[in-house]
């Protein structure tokens, strides 16, 4: 089974930057797979919400809090894809886990079929 394993968060102040990465063990692994970030904030409920996401052929997808601040990009030779997150705040806050879906297209509406355990993120003002 391929796994997924996220890398790149951290605590940094309101106005900072982090580049989170999603590592497939499979190579060439996103030439088959789409791949989603989800942020799942903090507190009771553990909202997710869906953040960026890339298609197999390079077509992108972002949410309209992250848009102009966030970019997603994708390396298939080095099996990752990447999540550039600038000009931070708090409400960027959550555990940030990646998942991929064995379909050309995230927006087709399958079920993930892998996930990443998650990379933290944590904003202070």
């Amino acid at each position: 089974q391929v796994q997924l394993e996220e890398s790149g968060g951290g605590a940094v102040e309101a106005g900072g930057s982090l580049n989170l990465s999603c590592a497939a063990t499979a190579k060439y692994f996103y030439k088959s797979n789409c791949l989603t970030w989800f942020r799942e904030a903090p507190g009771p409920g553990k909202e997710r919400e869906e953040v960026a996401s890339v298609d197999v052929d390079g077509t992108i997808f972002y949410a309209d809090s992250v848009k102009g601040r966030y970019t997603i990009s994708k390396d298939d030779a080095k099996n990752t894809v990447y999540l550039q997150m600038n000009h931070l705040t708090p409400d960027d806050n959550g555990l940030y886990r990646c998942a991929a879906r064995k379909v050309m297209h995230c927006s087709s509406g399958s079920f993930p079929d892998y996930w990443g355990r998650g990379t933290q993120v944590s904003v202070s003002s």
